[in-house]
């Protein structure tokens, strides 16, 4: 059993002021939940992509979104619409490749039936098949008419859960925004991660 055990993530204002550390734990990579999206974060993660990018879309008492390259400026207009380049990344379950195509996205894992429950992490997509790629949110409350298992359009599956830190993800969600991006822009400055298998 494969599993990646923490994300050091640390959040800062553009003031400069720290919202603190928040630690994620990958509990979904085990046997064949969600390896690819699992993988696939672990991958951007350790290439440093996530570093230095802002939250664009933040909601109270709903998520905070994250994950676009567009982002690494706060005001980007295109803010929320990019994802990685297309090309391969190990998964970390079964040793082969998998691939990023059509803009960086990776294909739909709809193969765990893991609620979108506060506290959870989840795949942002826009809606089409097969169209996540960096983009993921924290859920700060019960949102499980996002699951792919719901009678919803929302197809999000989980890939992992805060294990400390949630106040931290709470203290985002209610941080004043304007159409949805906060006004004070909130930075990720670093995503570690810990605990994988030695190669």
């Amino acid at each position: 059993m494969t599993q990646f055990r923490v994300w050091h993530v640390a959040l800062l204002s553009q003031k400069g002021e720290s919202h603190g550390l928040c630690k994620f734990q990958g509990e979904k990579l085990r046997g064949q939940r969600v390896p690819i999206t699992a993988s696939n974060f672990i991958d951007l993660a350790q290439s440093g992509f996530y570093n230095g990018i802002h939250f664009h879309r933040v909601i109270p008492d709903f998520m905070n979104q994250f994950g676009c390259p567009y982002a690494k400026d706060p005001n980007a207009g295109r803010a929320g619409t990019g994802g990685p380049s297309d090309g391969t990344f190990k998964n970390l379950a079964t040793g082969g490749q998998e691939r990023r195509f059509n803009g960086g996205n990776i294909k739909d894992e709809f193969t765990s039936k893991d609620t979108n429950a506060p506290g959870t992490l989840s795949m942002a997509n826009t809606g089409q098949k097969d169209s996540g790629g960096s983009q993921f949110f924290m859920n700060v409350a019960n949102n499980d008419f996002l699951d792919w298992f719901s009678e919803g359009d929302s197809k999000h599956p989980v890939f992992g859960s805060v294990v400390g830190g949630m106040d931290v993800a709470e203290k985002i969600s209610k941080v004043q925004t304007n159409d949805e991006r906060p006004v004070q822009p909130i930075k990720m400055i670093s995503v570690t991660i810990t605990g994988l298998p030695s190669p």
